[in-house]
């Protein structure tokens, strides 16, 4: 049976173990994990650079526990288990239009951590964002095509059709975030987000007045 000593000095590794991960999945949402060191993480979680490896065998490690852990907490997974409905579909659209202000959220979701990695070089970086599209992919599929049974969306019982819908709105998506994180002018940026924000929710069957509507606010 632990003792009270004992249990207390799991419980301070374990918080400074989440203070590594959350400040690693902050810099990597950012910068991407090829301009993140171990260095600017354990300054940004408060410690010394010697801690780090108490806790984790190598950056690499570090990064692949970063985006186990923000897959189970992301949009998309949440999506999946809300009510089967229009509404929830296009938060998951509605949600990246306000990527643009990344630095000021809160901590983001496992998706924004892997668009800093589009066309590694690295073969398990490649893995997981393969992972990750083919999950997001999976899951607008399954939803296209049960709200098109409700008659909720104007799309046919076609697998063909829809595989290929769910394939245009993630390349939208993921292509519009990562130009956007690109550009130095804002205005230009929020412009570039939101005007693929509206087409992505006209591609779900949302009205051009209600697509503005959702876009301003």
């Amino acid at each position: 049976m632990p003792t009270f000593k004992s249990q207390k000095l799991k419980n301070q590794k374990s918080k400074t173990r989440e203070r590594i991960l959350a400040s690693a999945t902050e810099l990597f949402s950012r910068n991407g994990f090829q301009k993140v060191s171990i260095g600017q993480i354990m300054k940004l979680a408060r410690m010394t650079h010697g801690a780090f490896y108490a806790h984790f065998a190598s950056k690499e490690a570090l990064y692949h526990e970063s985006v186990r852990q923000t897959l189970e907490e992301s949009r998309a997974a949440r999506l999946v288990k809300g009510p089967l409905s229009l509404q929830h579909l296009t938060e998951l659209v509605n949600n990246y239009c306000h990527l643009q202000e990344l630095e000021t959220r809160q901590k983001p979701g496992f998706e924004a951590v892997l668009f800093n990695e589009i066309g590694s070089e690295k073969a398990e970086i490649r893995t997981l964002f393969e992972a990750s599209y083919l999950r997001m992919k999976k899951m607008l599929e399954m939803r296209l095509r049960a709200l098109g049974k409700l008659k909720q969306l104007p799309l046919a019982d076609d697998r063909q059709a829809i595989a290929n819908t769910s394939r245009v709105i993630l390349a939208s998506l993921i292509g519009a975030v990562a130009v956007a994180k690109s550009l130095p002018d804002e205005a230009e940026r929020k412009a570039m987000l939101v005007a693929t924000q509206r087409h992505i929710l006209q591609l779900l069957g949302v009205s051009d007045v209600e697509a503005q509507r959702m876009t301003m606010a």
